[in-house]
């Protein structure tokens, strides 16, 4: 009797021990999870010099029965640096550069010789268009990992993990209220590969995006 306590109470003590080992083993994990925030997330943003990638962009119009699809590319340049680049249906191009956003429409146009492209071209300074500064600040600020420039005109509210992640910018600016009531950008890591926009009005847009290796 004496010997079996013994050996049973052996068997207990290794299963004992092993529980705490596996437990041991999962502290850093946890701790590490448990690190992860707002902060981290625009830590990871921000040690991204540049990027460039193809997105997909589909916009819901109240109006409309389907949605109107456009595709191109995107690079980013650290830190004030932005380009769209849109290529179907028609050519187009956004560049951010500091202040300064220059947009470039492609039209077509009759003539006597038939039909003829051309471009027309804007620059704008952001200082005299505070909505779309503030707009533009919005994905600006996510990609290089400026969380004061953020949160100057946006309550921040972060869910998920490292692994996917969706960081919710609700506008606090009283101009940006009327027009904007939600902009969610959503990614893995250091990656971001979706903006989805709730504007107030009803419509909204969602752009998928790809990140492109160098090879």
């Amino acid at each position: 009797m004496t010997s079996l306590i013994t050996i049973t109470c052996t068997n207990f003590s290794l299963i004992r021990v092993r529980q705490l080992i596996v437990l041991l083993m999962l502290i850093p994990t946890l701790a590490h999870a448990e690190q992860w925030d707002i902060k981290q997330l625009m830590h990871d943003l921000a040690q991204v010099r540049s990027s460039h990638a193809f997105f997909v962009e589909k916009k819901s119009i109240a109006m409309l029965t389907a949605p109107i699809e456009s595709s191109g590319e995107l690079i980013y340049t650290a830190p004030n640096h932005l380009e769209k680049r849109t290529i179907k249906p028609k050519q187009e191009s956004m560049i951010l550069d500091n202040d300064t956003l220059i947009i470039e429409l492609s039209t077509r146009q009759h003539s006597p010789i038939g039909h003829q492209n051309s471009n027309q071209k804007y620059q704008l300074q952001l200082q005299n268009y505070p909505e779309i500064a503030v707009f533009i600040d919005s994905i600006r600020g996510t990609l290089a990992g400026d969380i004061t420039a953020l949160q100057q005109n946006y309550q921040l509210s972060l869910v998920g993990n490292a692994d996917n992640w969706t960081l919710s910018l609700s506008p606090t600016n009283e101009k940006m209220q009327a027009l904007v009531q939600c902009i969610d950008i959503s990614g893995s890591h250091d990656e971001i590969q979706r903006i989805k926009i709730n504007q107030t009005d009803g419509d909204s847009s969602l752009m998928l995006i790809e990140q492109q290796t160098t090879p």
